[in-house]
């Protein structure tokens, strides 16, 4: 790529490889992570692999614009670095091979503030950039974002080789997946069998994780799924503000089959193409549906438990379910802000006066159109939280710990990536550094934390990139 600049970096994702932040500025980082210099001792590679999209078998995908640089290990284990956008590779079909400044920007602050949120998720290093033009939507500028993970492995790497009739093939991918990511399988009585249900398992909790804090990935294709459990792929996601079960944030799924409610399902059916996919291994139909199984109470049990963290209960009790249904009914009809629901529910008093709760409650209740409504829900929550042991500030402390203040909106990624475009790259790692601590109160970036302005529901999130 013609004359590449730096964007921006992050420092808790260079200290994973024993960098600092200083050095990912250098010019021979920026050529190296731009794909323009190869590094020392680098073996870049391209990885093949197929999947179904929007559920509908789309045969071979990729890995057209990924290419990986090598592995490095580190005191946590093997980290593989890969550059998405470096160009084209044997496997990118009709693409170019490049990615654009504005979804580049919108995958490394993602990236790195989920890690920050505590979600299992890749990494992004770093952003450059260049003057190149990119034909997407609209012309574009062209960039990459270095990221990182232990593995890019995706369920769509052994749909490749399953409908390609390889079990080789098919082999030596599940065998080295196991070998250096699920030791503990290896002398499984069923190895295979063992692989699926643990991805199952992962995949339930992941998703669980991403549930209770609003987050929609927006193109849960098989070929987007990781087969560690992490969260991959960064392209038209959103957090949820205006509270809707059924929000799409990708205005390219007309169907909304990755809609919020959609998600839970969606992974589970991800789970079945993998299935699918590992079955000549398995050899045995009954045990693949058996260990597929497990996705309905992985997920379950995670969710119930992030939810009682959500809203302060150490305990789980008769009525909670009912407790929570209801909280999502109310926030449902009343578009309430995901977030900020959950942020100001842990300002609440359990004890105030029935005369004096309007006013003790306003930060909160006035997120409601509704308010009795709302009022008549906190009675059965004040009623509940009198049935813990913790006392109010003891509470507080630990909703805050586990419900953030600070989530990367659309529109706050709109405006680092406006300014980017214009050659000003300071918001970028000035909004990066407030997502690295989402559940800090952070006064001085209050503003982050705000409602989003009326503008910002006029953006719109699609597969371009």
């Amino acid at each position: 790529m013609p004359a590449p600049y730096f964007v921006a970096g992050s420092a808790s994702a260079a200290a994973l490889i024993g960098l600092e932040l200083a050095d990912l500025a250098r010019p021979d980082f920026v050529a190296a992570f731009t794909g323009n210099q190869v590094p020392a001792r680098a073996r870049p590679l391209a990885a093949v692999y197929s999947g179904h999209q929007f559920g509908n078998w789309a045969g071979q995908l990729g890995d057209g614009r990924a290419i990986l640089l090598g592995e490095i290990r580190t005191a946590a284990g093997p980290m593989e670095l890969q550059l998405k956008g470096a160009g084209m590779t044997p496997y990118s079909r009709m693409g170019d091979g490049r990615a654009v400044l504005r979804s580049s920007i919108r995958e490394f602050l993602c990236s790195e503030g989920m890690a920050a949120l505590g979600i299992p998720t890749t990494r992004a290093l770093m952003v450059t950039g260049s003057p190149q033009r990119v034909m997407r939507e609209n012309v574009e500028t062209a960039a990459v974002v270095t990221r990182m993970a232990p593995s890019f492995v995706r369920f769509g790497s052994f749909e490749h080789w399953h409908y390609r009739n390889k079990p080789e093939e098919l082999k030596i991918l599940a065998d080295y997946v196991i070998d250096q990511f699920y030791p503990e399988l290896a002398d499984a009585e069923a190895p295979y069998l063992a692989l699926l249900r643990e991805v199952t398992v992962r995949t339930a909790r992941l998703i669980a994780h991403w549930q209770a804090v609003g987050f929609m990935h927006g193109v849960m294709n098989t070929d987007n799924m990781s087969i560690l459990g992490l969260t991959l792929d960064y392209g038209p996601f959103g957090f949820m503000e205006a509270f809707d079960v059924d929000h799409i944030c990708n205005h390219t799924d007309q169907g909304g089959r990755y809609s919020y409610g959609n998600q839970v399902p969606v992974g589970h059916w991800n789970c079945y193409a993998l299935a699918n996919a590992l079955l000549p291994l398995i050899r045995d139909t009954d045990a693949a549906e058996d260990a597929l199984g497990v996705y309905v109470d992985a997920y379950g049990d995670t969710f119930d438990a992030l939810l009682h963290a959500k809203l302060g209960l150490a305990s789980a009790q008769e009525g909670d379910r009912a407790l929570f249904d209801d909280m999502f009914g109310l926030m449902q009809r009343n578009r309430v802000d995901f977030t900020l629901f959950f942020r100001r529910l842990g300002e609440l008093r359990r004890d105030v006066p029935d005369h004096a709760r309007a006013a003790a409650d306003a930060p909160l209740r006035d997120l409601f159109l509704d308010r009795a409504a709302f009022d008549a829900w906190a009675v059965r929550y004040r009623a509940r939280l009198a049935r813990e042991a913790a006392g109010d500030d003891e509470r507080r402390l630990a909703m805050h710990k586990v419900n953030p203040k600070y989530i990367l909106r659309n529109y706050l990624a709109q405006v680092a990536i406006e300014r980017a475009q214009q050659g000003d790259f300071a918001e970028v790692q000035r909004l990066l550094a407030v997502l690295e601590k989402p559940f800090d109160e952070q006064p001085e970036h209050a503003s982050y934390a705000a409602l989003p302005p009326d503008w910002a529901s006029h953006l719109e999130v699609s597969c371009s990139s």
